[in-house]
């Protein structure tokens, strides 16, 4: 009998080492049936007692980026969401950059009075057609980390202040249908999703909605976020968020030497992001 080795995960819990977890996780970024399950197979035989998951999955990305840089990109993406600053302001820029995509007229970062308090900071306003998104955008940099009930409380009675304010009364927004809106790059509690979906708060997060979380979202429209690229260090990434650069596709048209003059960054550095954002995006 084959004994399967315990492994901690990032909430620092101990569970047994999942193969067929590390191949889906290979197949989901593009690697062949073939490739995710020599991966897999090299994992389960290099795999100990006490290992993390934080360790596998530097291990993975080792191995795709050997057959297939792209899907060793794609396979970074969470740790890219929690590249985008301590203050998560640029996740919220990053948000409004995604809906903008969407076709959303987007502002972030407003001011809105409610009926009791007249100074609520939100995060974006969102709209399109007949619909007005009111978002709150929750990031965490921490692994593991999860929005709980107290937060979706939090948004929640907040929409419900703004509702009762004249903020919706303004000729702009008039006839839009409002819906509070809430974000994260993280996983959302059961308790936190129970009670948003039984108020009506859309959430957009990791791996939720099922089977259309944010994840998806930003692979199935190519939205990854400029963080993603590996060659890219904090301080060029705060220069790219300065210009609302914040998808890597924003940049795959642009030469080399207009961004070397607009970031003040070498545009030796900036070729090698711009490749490897064509890398990623297939372009």
């Amino acid at each position: 009998m084959v004994n399967i080795p315990y492994v901690i995960n990032q909430r620092g819990e101990r569970e047994l080492l999942s193969v067929k977890k590390v191949y889906r996780a290979a197949k989901n970024v593009g690697a062949s049936n073939q490739l995710a399950r020599d991966i897999a197979s090299r994992i389960e035989a290099e795999a100990i007692d006490g290992m993390t998951t934080s360790d596998i999955y530097k291990k993975v990305r080792a191995l795709l980026h050997k057959e297939t840089p792209a899907s060793a990109m794609r396979f970074s993406l969470k740790e890219a969401m929690r590249k985008m600053g301590p203050a998560g302001f640029y996740f919220e820029k990053f948000i409004g950059a995604v809906y903008k995509e969407a076709g959303y007229s987007v502002k972030i970062n407003q001011t809105i009075a409610g009926k009791c308090i007249k100074d609520y900071e939100i995060d974006f306003v969102a709209n399109k057609q007949d619909a007005l998104k009111i978002g709150e955008c929750k990031y965490r940099n921490q692994p593991g980390n999860r929005i709980d009930m107290y937060v979706a409380l939090a948004n929640h009675a907040r929409f419900l202040d703004i509702q009762s304010g004249v903020f919706l009364n303004k000729k702009e927004f008039q006839g839009l249908n409002a819906k509070s809106v809430l974000v994260t790059n993280t996983k959302f509690s059961g308790h936190a999703i129970k009670y948003s979906k039984c108020m009506g708060v859309e959430l957009l997060g990791w791996r939720y909605p099922e089977g259309d979380g944010l994840e998806r979202l930003i692979d199935k429209h190519q939205l990854y976020p400029i963080t993603i690229l590996p060659s890219l260090n904090k301080q060029t990434a705060e220069k790219f968020a300065s210009k609302d650069i914040m998808l890597a596709k924003d940049i795959i048209n642009v030469r080399a030497n207009t961004l070397s003059r607009q970031l003040g960054v070498p545009s030796v550095q900036l070729t090698k992001l711009i490749n490897q954002a064509k890398t990623l995006l297939g372009s």
